[in-house]
């Protein structure tokens, strides 16, 4: 019998400065996602705890740590809580569209936006065009630009303020980077519409879970995932449930002398 596709070739990074918690150090695994089956080799890896970017698939293989786990929502048993509902109804009439991984530079100008008002410092603020489009467009698997925009007047689209890159795996939606307009204060609150506006989506597909990457206990910057319940982590016995308990921080270690 022979399989769909040949095992993948898999490649570990050097240590280096972890991006979430301070003075540890990330170190990741990852293979190509290359030929006729690399939408299948992708939702595999991806049931197993892998992220896409570009063209190739990672997760963190960082020595004495496990802090980054994977997590997934499950879709049909989401329900809003009352601060969600009220954000669904408040941008209810945002004109959302998927399209098609062609980068514009409407999305180009508005992620440079984001990333200095979020991420000034981070490994994506000297990104070019360039790297924008290679980003969006060199997707080896099924993926669209999903844009939310301004109400339209007399049939001009409105000003884009939000915008994901979304890839649609066999039992899921996989949000790989999502940006927005942060410095209108018009709008608080739109990367968690576009979280929820995925889960709402993926459930009128028909499918189980969006995927939110990684959470990391311990970063304030990955809070926001455990807002959206039920939520799934990747644990070495599978996936679970994330209870409350989870969320508890670790009694700090203390010295005892002896």
């Amino acid at each position: 019998m022979t399989a769909p596709f040949r095992f993948p070739r898999f490649f570990v990074t050097s240590p280096a400065p972890c991006p979430y918690l301070p003075d540890r150090q990330e170190r990741k695994v990852f293979t190509e996602l290359t030929g006729p089956h690399a939408n299948e080799l992708n939702d595999a890896l991806g049931r197993i705890g892998f992220r896409r970017s570009q063209g190739v698939a990672y997760r963190p293989s960082c020595t004495g740590c496990t802090a980054c786990v994977s997590v997934r929502v499950v879709t049909d048993e989401f329900v809003p809580n009352a601060t969600q509902r009220k954000l669904l109804k408040r941008l209810g009439d945002i004109e959302v569209t998927a399209c098609r991984t062609w980068a514009t530079d409407e999305q180009f100008q508005l992620l440079r936006r984001y990333l200095g008002t979020r991420h000034p410092g981070g490994g994506m603020a000297g990104m070019d065009e360039d790297d924008y489009a290679d980003m969006v467009e060199h997707s080896p698997v099924n993926s669209v630009i999903v844009e939310y925009r301004e109400p339209g007047v007399d049939g001009v689209p409105g000003a884009l303020i939000g915008a994901c890159l979304t890839d649609r795996q066999a039992d899921g939606l996989s949000m790989v980077y999502s940006f927005f307009a942060a410095d209108d204060a018009r709008w608080p609150g739109f990367g968690n519409f576009i979280i929820m506006d995925h889960i709402l989506r993926a459930r009128d597909a028909g499918l189980p879970y969006v995927y939110l990457g990684y959470w990391v206990k311990g970063s304030p910057r990955m809070e926001y995932k455990t807002r959206y319940r039920p939520l799934e982590v990747l644990g070495p016995a599978g996936w679970r449930r994330l209870e409350d308990a989870d969320l508890v921080p670790a009694p700090a270690r203390v010295a005892v002398l002896v």
